[in-house]
C-alpha cells in the first residue's frame, strides 16, 4: 500500500508522460533487476537501448502480462493499470541509449579496448541482443508468426555467414519472415544498429559473434 502511494505521488509531481513512466519505473523496483546507463540491477536485460530495439506496441503488451509472452520468464506480473503500463511503455520507448553519454559506454574501458571479442561481448550484453537472441547466443526468445516460434540463436554465426555478410546485417537491420504470410507481422524484428553503433563496435560485435560455438554435448570435444 505505501508504495503504490509513494509510486502515485512521485508520478502527481510529474506531468511529462516520460517523467511519470520514470516514476513508476522505480516506483516498481523495475531498477533492482534491470540497468539503465550505470544504473540499476544486472539480473534483468539491459534496457538503455530499450527504445531503439522495440515498438512501443510490443513494450506495452509484453508490460500487461511478461508470462503470456514468454511463459519461463521470471519477469513478474505486476498487474499494472492501464496508465501506470502506458506510462512506463513512454519511458522505455524513450531510451535510445543516451544514458551512457555522462560515463561513456562500458565497453570503452581501457582494459578491453584491445580485445575485440571482450569487447564484443559487452556491446553484446549492454544494447540488448542478449534480450532477444539470449545470453551466449543460446537463443530462446519467442517472436509471433516466425517459423519455429522463436527469434534465431547466434551460436552457428560463423558456420553460417560471412564476417561482411554479418556486418550489413548488424547495420542494416531485418525484418522478421513471416511464417504465413496472411498473418499479422512478427513483432519483435532487427533493428539497424548501424544508426547507432560506430563501424568498429559492430566489428567488435562480429568477432564477438564468431567466437560463439554450439554447447558441447557430455563428452564432446569442440
Amino acid at each position: 500500500m505505501l508504495l503504490a502511494l509513494g509510486v502515485l505521488a512521485a508520478c502527481r509531481r510529474n506531468v511529462d508522460p516520460v517523467s511519470q513512466g520514470r516514476a513508476y519505473f522505480i516506483g516498481y523496483g523495475c531498477n533492482s533487476c534491470h540497468r539503465v546507463g550505470n544504473s540499476g540491477g544486472a539480473y534483468g536485460p539491459d534496457l538503455t537501448y530499450m527504445g531503439f530495439r522495440a515498438t512501443r506496441e510490443w513494450l506495452n503488451l509484453y508490460l500487461k502480462d511478461p508470462r503470456a509472452w514468454k511463459s519461463n520468464t521470471p519477469m513478474p506480473n505486476f498487474h499494472l493499470t492501464d496508465q501506470a503500463r502506458s506510462r512506463i511503455a513512454d519511458y522505455l520507448f524513450s531510451l535510445k541509449g543516451r544514458d551512457f553519454s555522462a560515463t561513456g559506454k562500458p565497453w570503452d574501458r581501457k582494459d578491453i579496448l584491445g580485445d575485440p571479442v571482450k569487447r564484443g561481448g559487452v556491446i553484446y550484453e549492454r544494447v540488448g541482443c542478449a534480450s532477444c537472441h539470449g545470453r551466449d547466443g543460446k537463443g530462446g526468445y519467442p517472436n509471433n508468426n516466425v517459423t519455429g516460434g522463436q527469434i534465431p540463436a547466434l551460436i552457428r554465426t560463423a558456420e553460417g555467414y560471412s564476417k561482411e555478410e554479418v556486418v550489413a546485417r548488424i547495420r542494416n537491420g531485418k525484418k522478421s519472415d513471416k511464417a504465413d504470410l496472411n498473418g499479422p507481422d512478427p513483432m519483435v524484428l532487427m533493428p539497424g544498429w548501424g544508426e547507432v553503433l560506430t563501424s568498429d563496435e559492430i566489428d567488435a560485435l562480429v568477432a564477438y559473434l564468431y567466437s560463439l560455438k554450439p554447447y558441447a554435448a557430455p563428452g564432446e570435444r569442440w
